[in-house]
């Protein structure tokens, strides 16, 4: 397992967070870690989070909410409804078309197509 990147979330150019990203030198599957400025606390699990082989990592963001609880860490699927819950914990489900999702309250973005990025989020998905 070696550290393979990083993904910046920035609003309004100022960071809110980040995604550390590992990857398996064998079988190259990535595993990620969120990290929110200001929160301290340790994560409830221990090692690497594993994510099943039909799931791809991807930050889900809020498109009302502002700051650093805005965005979320999710395991996205293909297609159907994905549920996850937000920064409040509050339950949330919307509808994902090819790894996507497509929602008028949240947008989101694959982690493995922005690896080493600084993704600004203040003004919704680029076009």
């Amino acid at each position: 397992m070696v550290y393979f990147g990083v993904i910046n979330i920035n609003e309004n150019g100022k960071t809110m967070g980040s995604v550390d990203i590992w990857r398996s030198l064998l079988t190259k599957e990535m595993f990620c870690e969120e990290k929110r400025l200001g929160i301290e606390e340790i994560v409830d699990y221990i090692g690497m989070p594993k994510i099943d082989k039909d799931k791809k990592w991807a930050v889900a963001i809020s498109r009302d909410r502002k700051g650093h609880l805005r965005w979320r860490l999710v395991k996205m699927i293909k297609e159907g409804n994905l549920s996850f819950t937000d920064a409040d914990d509050k339950s949330i489900e919307v509808k994902i078309k090819d790894f996507k999702i497509a929602d008028n309250e949240w947008w989101s973005f694959l982690v493995e197509e922005n690896v080493n990025r600084n993704m600004e989020v203040a003004d919704g998905p680029k076009k």
